[in-house]
């Protein structure tokens, strides 16, 4: 136990306790005012620019971070560098956002002014509905009436909890506005495992030239030839226009491996292959080979048009190879 005298369990309670009542008051009184902000934000030409000293600058960059990461293109701008020349970066098509618990921050005084000499939208986020930035800002945003969770009220907590929670609010609110899709954010998460849970079958699959295709008549003899050479341990079975109609395995070989040589590829295929089309996460892929305990999956065309024609394969291990797991 600390100088309180209380548990470290109870303390995190009543901190989490604190912050979360909150971000209630700040969802309760969210108005027309966050409904202009968004419009603002989403009919930009140019950037939004966030900017923020101290502990909201900290806050500033990940609110930039996600809003550019989800196709608001935005920048955080530290406001003493604006005073030393950074002020160049701010211009007449962006929308400076500007975050301050109290909303006195001289730091942010060059950047406020530059915002109205330059008529660029300024929409600010304070505590206090009559600070300076608040009376500047064209839009308000103003934080709920609630007490720090530090002890002393001094470290900035439920103040930069609020401003976070506010800028996850702005960023969603966007994504709904631009019809932010899944593709979208995969293209600006290429790296990590964000960006291998994001690919899709079509990304990592082996396309028509590596299928190894057998049709339903050809000798077993022959067709163990095609799996072989081919190396992904089987081969699927299409009919005379080309549409897929079973899949030999591994499993299917050793199931009839006494009488091979007097069977055809039809004879002795599974014929309910597990497919996937192109457009498919790579995760599902995964799923779905995890699922039926199999190694590989046929990918095929969902052009909807003709028979259903295989059009790639993927693999167990180029699931891996990409990250998953």
């Amino acid at each position: 136990m600390g100088a309180s005298g209380k548990p470290a369990i109870q303390i995190a309670r009543e901190v989490i306790e604190i912050e979360a009542n909150a971000l209630h008051a700040l969802a309760t009184a969210l108005d027309d005012r966050f409904e202009a902000a968004v419009d603002l934000l989403a009919n930009a030409k140019g950037r939004v620019i966030v900017s923020g000293m101290g502990k909201s600058g900290h806050v500033g960059r990940k609110i930039a971070a996600t809003l550019a990461s989800t196709g608001t293109p935005a920048q955080f701008v530290h406001p003493a560098e604006a005073s030393h020349g950074d002020l160049g970066m701010v211009t007449r098509d962006d929308v400076a956002l500007v975050l301050s618990n109290s909303g006195e921050t001289p730091e942010l005084s060059d950047l406020i002014a530059h915002t109205r000499r330059n008529g660029i939208p300024l929409i600010g986020i304070a505590s206090k509905p009559e600070s300076t930035l608040m009376r500047a800002a064209d839009i308000g945003l103003p934080l709920p009436k609630a007490p720090e969770a530090c002890p002393m009220g001094l470290a900035p907590t439920t103040s930069t909890t609020a401003t976070l929670a506010l800028g996850d609010a702005i960023a969603v609110a966007l994504i709904d506005r631009r019809d932010f899709q899944p593709q979208n954010f995969r293209m600006l998460h290429p790296g990590g495992s964000l960006g291998s849970l994001l690919l899709t079958v079509g990304d990592r699959m082996h396309g028509a030239a590596d299928l190894p295709l057998v049709t339903g008549d050809t000798p077993m003899l022959d067709a163990m030839l095609v799996i072989s050479s081919k190396a992904f341990g089987l081969a699927g079975v299409v009919d005379g226009q080309g549409g897929l109609i079973g899949v030999i395995s591994d499993g299917d070989l050793r199931r009839n491996v006494a009488h091979l040589s007097e069977r055809t590829a039809q004879d002795i295929m599974s014929d309910s292959p597990k497919t996937i089309g192109p457009s498919a996460l790579l995760g599902e892929a995964l799923d779905t080979m995890n699922r039926h305990s199999i190694t590989a999956l046929f990918v095929m065309d969902e052009s909807g048009e003709g028979p259903t024609v295989p059009v790639g394969l993927i693999h167990i291990h180029d699931c891996l190879r990409a990250g998953l797991s």
